[in-house]
């Protein structure tokens, strides 16, 4: 980032940082974070002041350890860009699907809780690129005939507190070792519908509205298994 000229003479770095500026630096410290630079630990405590910091004397300790975002360097210039990266997109903390789809991706603000209806429908939620407000975030998943396919960058753990009734909700292998990493919880109740986590690094190409669907056709085929199961019946005698 590159310091506006102060007339007085006045030290850039002892000027106050804006909302974007802080938010500019959390998505670097994902960045930093997705590429292995830094701990999920060290991630944690940096978002944590990050969002705490008044000044560009605050934040420039957060990045100085790591290459900027243009090219590799010794130390990371907190002044601003010609063109800042824009703060992420604070949209609804709900999201409803109902016979239909919806999709938050890209760089959107994750609020400490967020609400995720689907009926007869499909639902995706990208975390690789989010800016989380909080070490730990809950997503509220009601989930009726429908399906929810969630992504997630390395580093992040993802916790199952969700109430499944002919239904699944399926979450890969914990790969994160750090206790402080930042947590996103899934609760709520998944009704003849599946619920899917995958993670994988920010970046990498897939086609994710065509497997979203796929996975929602699987589940409404495994409903459609229990809606036409033989059922056994048992017979009284006198």
């Amino acid at each position: 980032m590159n310091l506006p000229e102060h007339p007085s003479g006045q030290d850039p770095a002892r000027l106050r940082a804006s909302d974007a500026d802080r938010d500019d630096v959390a998505d670097r410290l994902r960045e930093a974070l997705a590429e292995g630079r830094i701990t999920a630990e060290e991630h944690a405590e940096r978002i944590d002041a990050a969002y705490r910091a008044k000044t560009y004397a605050d934040l420039e300790p957060l990045l100085s350890d790591l290459p900027s975002g243009t090219a590799p360097g010794p130390r990371v210039n907190l002044r601003k860009q010609d063109e800042p990266a824009a703060p992420p997109t604070a949209q609804s903390a709900s999201v409803v699907a109902v016979l239909s789809g919806a999709t938050r991706s890209g760089r959107w603000l994750v609020e400490q809780r967020t609400n995720v209806v689907s009926l007869l429908g499909g639902i995706e939620l990208d975390f690789r690129q989010a800016v989380l407000s909080a070490s730990e975030v809950t997503v509220n998943v009601t989930a009726v005939l429908g399906g929810v396919a969630v992504t997630v960058p390395p580093g992040v753990r993802v916790v199952d507190s969700t109430m499944a009734i002919l239904g699944a909700t399926t979450l890969p292998e914990d790969d994160v070792i750090d206790p402080d990493a930042p947590v996103i919880r899934l609760t709520g109740m998944v009704l003849l519908s599946g619920v899917t986590v995958e993670r994988k690094e920010a970046g990498k190409a897939d086609s994710r509205h065509d497997r979203l669907e796929e996975r929602h056709r699987r589940a409404m085929g495994h409903h459609a298994d229990w809606k036409h199961r033989p059922v056994e019946r048992r017979h009284e005698h006198d």
